[in-house]
């Protein structure tokens, strides 16, 4: 925060509605140095805050405050409509995506909370920030938007398809309702272009629980890297040398862990998820899987604009949170697209790594054109009905 400063930025601030004065110096002890934080005792005095016209990047809320009422309040201020909110709650299963929640509420955690999963979280929008205050994103600002001509192909293209496909979508619905329990269509929340967050839309091609399976897959993700050995006594190389105990300690399911250690092993952790294989994947789910057939729902996004046909995959916050680097961030200067370069050059090759993905990505969001999109679409064509299981 010092460095930002000095360089004359405003530093990222995050006003923290809470009266409990041991949770406020706790909260400044593990972020004050990387954040500016202000805070608010109940919800009147945090609008009051907001009314002064003082920069706030975000809004951190105990819930016991009455958060409905400070949202409610919140949507009726243009001036913050696009203001994220995080809730500290003890509730469980929080439905993010109603109102008063919906457009201002991006995460909840719990009043126990985990320093390094708040720190991802707010590294992410930390980053965001960056992104789009620097010199990469004013340059690039026309690109950020999907061209004039790009967006009109998709809207007569998509419309044109979905009108023709129509029985087919009825057809495969059907299918899916006999083939395993469960709902028809499969959302979930995308960054794309410029960050933009989103629901893309997908025939659900797995079983309700994929989501609870995905931590016991982890050693079977595609994109893994070997493992670094971890040191005997639990220590960082720092404090063998020296001879102590760990200076760094953090508590993590009531156990001490090494902080530097963690760090590490968090930075090792692939950046992107896909396995062969799948067993999440149900019957039906390999057909359409295998024939791109899941991905038709994507028409809609495409048609409401959140996507384009040609352009670098929307990606899951868990994964968008990794790539929040201005180097790795340029790959959100292009469209979210249905297919894209990466698609067309290395779609089901199993030594593609991360590192790699990226690279096109970016190369993409550098080059892209018209005629790009046209030799990628055809590509897409000879590709979309290749056999692989990932």
């Amino acid at each position: 925060m010092q460095e930002e400063k000095e360089k004359g930025q405003q530093p990222f601030r995050v006003l923290y509605v809470e009266n409990n004065d041991r949770s406020v110096e706790a909260f400044r002890q593990m972020f004050g140095a990387d954040i500016d934080i202000v805070v608010a005792p109940d919800g009147p005095l945090a609008l009051a805050r907001l009314d002064s016209k003082e920069p706030v990047d975000m809004v951190l809320y105990n819930d016991r405050l009455d958060s409905i009422a400070f949202l409610n309040r919140l949507m009726t201020k243009r001036d913050w409509s696009n203001l994220p909110v995080m809730l500290l709650t003890d509730r469980k299963n929080i439905d993010l995506s109603a109102d008063p929640y919906h457009g201002h509420v991006v995460d909840a955690f719990p009043f126990n909370y985990a320093e390094a999963d708040l720190r991802t979280r707010l590294n992410y929008l930390i980053q965001k920030k960056k992104y789009s205050k620097s010199g990469f994103a004013k340059s690039k600002s026309a690109s950020v938007r999907i061209p004039v001509g790009k967006r009109l192909f998709d809207i007569g293209l998509s419309l044109f398809i979905l009108l023709m496909i129509s029985p087919l979508l009825l057809v495969v619905a059907i299918l899916i309702k006999l083939d395993s329990k469960g709902p028809i269509f499969y959302s979930s929340k995308r960054v794309g272009t410029g960050f933009k967050i989103f629901d893309m839309y997908k025939f659900r091609t797995m079983r309700t629980d994929a989501d609870q399976m995905l931590a016991s897959m982890a050693s079977q993700n595609m994109y893994n890297k070997a493992p670094a050995e971890k040191p005997a006594d639990e220590r960082c190389e720092d404090c063998q040398l020296a001879g102590t105990e760990c200076q760094r300690p953090l508590y993590m399911d009531q156990k001490q862990i090494c902080e530097v250690l963690y760090q590490r092993e968090q930075k090792e952790k692939a950046m992107f998820t896909k396995f062969k294989e799948d067993p999440r994947v149900t019957r039906l789910g390999k057909i359409l899987r295998n024939t791109s057939i899941d991905e038709l729902p994507q028409l809609f996004n495409i048609l409401k604009g959140d996507m384009s046909f040609v352009g670098n995959r929307p990606l899951p916050l868990y994964e968008a949170e990794k790539l929040t680097t201005i180097g790795y961030a340029r790959r959100f200067a292009a469209p979210a697209g249905l297919t894209g370069l990466w698609q067309v050059t290395k779609r089901g090759k199993s030594k593609v790594s991360d590192m790699e993905r990226i690279q096109l990505d970016v190369l993409y969001a550098k080059r892209y054109s018209f005629r790009t999109d046209m030799l990628i679409l055809l590509k897409t064509l000879k590709a979309v009905w290749q056999k692989e299981n990932v």
